[in-house]
Parts: structure tokens; sequence; C-alpha cells
């Protein structure tokens, strides 16, 4: 039956052209707009890392002075130097990691390359195995090199494509600001977005090309990226020594259980309390800790105006819906003697209602072609646009299905009434207009 509700179906397109087409474009205006937008917003609200986002925490004390402290004020996003290495010595959780972003000058051996600018990263060694990093050559480096400032570094599959052809690298020496560090690993294709473990150079920057040793880069005064925010009499350009009262750098955690996230949590309570009986800190403890999503969802890294443009282009489907809805009226009224001969001839109510919902949905289906290549072409325009998560604007294969989906959905939804109305059709009443 589906087969001939189906040809039914072409039929009256070919015999209502013009109005087809007002549903099929109404529907296509509709779920153009609001895949564009949803696109862009599960980009942006999507989990970068979904396999162990809730094992992964965000550190936060609360070093400032206790001048116009506000009770529930959230504390520094970022730790001091002296609390991230402390934390990181005494180890509480499953892994730890201290980290900052930099940029480098880095010296290819080539002659046809000239030394040039890169991002980088300074850590300590948990960071590849709590983050899942992958490796193409090699591996990460180990706490004894944190320990004993080892001049290593793990380089990423591009740098590693543009400096060494991409050749196993392990082993070579990079040199970095005209120091030499001996390449220990060569990281896969690895892009979290967004950049959870430091919004503080941007949620959806550039990914780094080089991983060096914090203990190393500090030695080598390599120099630091992202913000920093200094308190007391401590001048900003001391910021990076060991006992600075300046908050910047990122710390995380691998935590096993909730059970492991309280007790972690309540050893940052009595951290802060030891702190504040020494003199360090001199407020109460103050202290967070927040998984993935809870951080990202803090720290607001989806946009306002995204939230905003995601709900007006709802509201634009819905518009659409209801104009589709008066069309669908307009269209299956009008064909009331048609359905009254077919109630005649023994067709059921049931049969008239599938036989609507079918050509509603064929609209849809119809809707959701055209609206496809609107979503491309209003993705390829957030594309053009100068913001950092622009140029992640695209469309996956989830997305695709989820589009058709969609149009389909909103096409039987717009259906209902319409078809509903036409199986009320009382055929003798039809019959004798005729």
């Amino acid at each position: 039956m589906f087969t001939y509700y189906l040809n039914l179906a072409l039929r009256s397109f070919r015999r209502n052209r013009v109005l087809t087409a007002l549903m099929v474009l109404a529907i296509a205006l509709g779920i153009g707009a609001s895949m564009t937008t949803l696109t862009v917003f599960r980009v942006l609200s999507g989990d970068p890392i979904p396999q162990k986002s809730e094992r992964l925490f965000a550190v936060q004390l609360d070093p400032e002075p206790a001048a116009y402290y506000t009770p529930g004020e959230e504390p520094e996003q970022q730790l001091t130097r002296f609390d991230a290495e402390e934390l990181l010595r005494q180890g509480r959780g499953e892994r730890q990691a201290m980290m900052v972003g930099g940029g480098v000058i880095i010296e290819p051996e080539a002659s046809t390359l000239k030394p040039f600018i890169d991002t980088a990263r300074y850590t300590s060694a948990d960071f590849f195995p709590m983050f899942e990093v992958p490796f193409r050559h090699g591996q990460g480096w180990s706490a004894t090199e944190d320990e004993g400032r080892g001049r290593v570094a793990v380089i990423s599959a591009a740098l590693n494509d543009k400096l060494f052809g991409g050749a196993d690298s392990t082993g070579r020496s990079i040199r970095i600001d005209g120091n030499a560090l001996r390449v220990v690993g060569v990281l896969d294709e690895w892009s979290p977005s967004p950049k959870f473990y430091d919004l503080s150079t941007g949620a959806y920057g550039r990914d780094e090309q080089v991983f060096i040793p914090f203990s190393t880069a500090m030695e080598l005064e390599l120099g630091t990226s992202g913000t920093t925010n200094c308190f007391g009499n401590s001048p900003v350009n001391d910021s990076s020594d060991l006992n600075a009262p300046c908050a910047w750098i990122q710390y995380w955690v691998e935590l096993a259980d909730a059970g492991q996230a309280r007790d972690y949590k309540a050893y940052l309570d009595n951290y802060s309390a030891q702190q504040k009986a020494g003199g360090r800190f001199e407020r109460e403890p103050n202290t967070r800790l927040r998984n993935v999503m809870a951080w990202l969802d803090h720290r607001n890294v989806v946009p306002g105006d995204v939230r905003l443009q995601l709900w007006l282009a709802l509201g634009f489907l819905l518009v659409c819906l209801v104009n589709t809805v008066g069309l669908l009226l307009a269209k299956f009224l009008r064909r009331g003697g048609e359905i009254g001969v077919r109630r005649a001839l023994g067709a059921s109510r049931r049969a008239i209602f599938a036989q609507c919902l079918v050509e509603a949905g064929t609209v849809g289906l119809a809707g959701g072609v055209l609206g496809l290549g609107l979503a491309l072409l209003g993705l390829w325009a957030v594309r053009q646009r100068p913001a950092g998560y622009a140029e992640l604007a695209q469309l996956d294969g989830p997305m695709l299905l989820f589009t058709f989906a969609l149009a389909l959905f909103a096409s039987l939804v717009a259906g209902l009434l319409p078809a509903w109305r036409a199986m009320q059709i009382t055929p003798a009443v039809q019959l004798k207009s005729q």
C-alpha cells in the first residue's frame, strides 16, 4: 500500500505544482536555518573527550588577599606555580598534570626552511595518558624527565611532516629557541574541540605543535601565553617565579569515581587550610573541582549569540511548519471529491489518513533535500566569519542523517491535522455536491 500511496502523492504533486513548491520551500527554509545553527551548536557544546570526561577535573584554589572577598565568590580559574608544583609533588589523584601554553622559535636543520614561531605547551608527564593523546611514533616523557628538567620534546604530526618529511623522528634533535631538545614522541592526529584543558588561550585556538616538560621550559625561560592574574605587591614580570603571587597555570587531575572526587575535594580544602595557617593564603578554604563538561559550562564556552541563534532558528522552523499546515489543509480539502469517491468505494478512514501522511512525508523529504543545500550554504557562510570556531562548522554524517530525519518528522507533524480533517470527509455529502 505504501507504494500505491506514494504514487498517488507524486500524481498530486504534478497536478498542484505551485502549491507543492510552496510547501517544499517552506520546509526547506526551516530545515536549512535549523540545521545550520544546530550544527554550530553541536560543534561548540559537544563533549571533547566523552570516554572519560566524567573522570577529569579542573582544580581551582583561592590564594588571593582577604580584602574585598565576598563569601561564595569564585576562586581563581588557574593556579600559582607554587601551588601547582606542590599539588603535583603530592600526587593525590590517579594522574595529574600542570600546564601552560607558550610560543617558541623553531630552527629547522634543513637549509630550505627558515626559523619560524609555533605554538607550544609546557606540561608534565601525565598529560599524555590522562588525556589519551595518541602517538604515531614513540611516546611521552616520564616523571624522571620532569624532575630532571630533561631536554626532551613531543611534536605534532604536522610539525614532524614539516621538519622530517613524515619519517620517524624519535631520537633526533629539534632546536627550540637555540636549545637542542631530543624528540621522544610524535603525536598522531589529535585535536580536541573545544580545547577544554586550556581555555585561556582560546577554546578553538590552533593546536600545539610542541610539548615540552614544564620544568625544562622554566629553566630555558621559554615564552608563555595565556592569561595571568597577579595579586599582592608582585610585579607582573615576576609571574613565572616559584613564589610569585600570580595565577597562570592550569591544573587537571584524573579521579576514578565520585568517591575519589569527594576525597580530593576534601584534600583541596585541607591544603588551603594548611596554606592559610602558614600565612600564604588569607581566605578561608574556597576550592572548586569541576569535571570537563561542568568546566565548559562554567566558562561559558558556547557563546550567548549562538544559543540565541539556535532558538531563533527553531522558532523560524515552527513558523514554517504552521505555514505548511495551512497549505496541506488547503490541498487536502480541495480534493474532497476525490477522497469522497475513495471512501464510497470502500477506503477506510485509516487508509485516507495514511495516504495523506505519506504525501506530507514525501513533501518533507523533498524539503529536506533542498534544506540540506541551504544548510551547506549557511555553514559555508559561518566558515567565512572571523570567529575561532568558524572552521569547525562542518556537516558530518550523523548531522546529515538528522537533517532528513528532522525534515520527515516536521512534515509528518505538520500533516497530522490536515490528514485528520481529510479522513473526516463524509462521502455522501461530497458525492451529492458533485
